[in-house]
């Protein structure tokens, strides 16, 4: 029983250092970018879309 209890004790320690690293991966990421950015669909796929469309409209 005490291998169980060990288990445990260490998923839970294992849960909090996880949730530790969200929180301040998430501090780190709103200090490092603007919340616009964070919540446009402007990024990524669509914004390589629209600068292959603009190269294209170019030629």
């Amino acid at each position: 029983m005490i291998l169980w209890e060990v288990l445990s004790y260490a998923a839970w320690i294992v849960s909090g250092l996880l949730l530790l690293w969200i929180v301040v991966d998430a501090i780190n990421v709103s200090r490092e970018f603007d919340e616009e950015l964070l919540v446009s669909s402007r990024e990524g796929a669509d914004e390589l879309l629209e600068q292959i469309e603009q190269e294209e409209g170019a030629r």
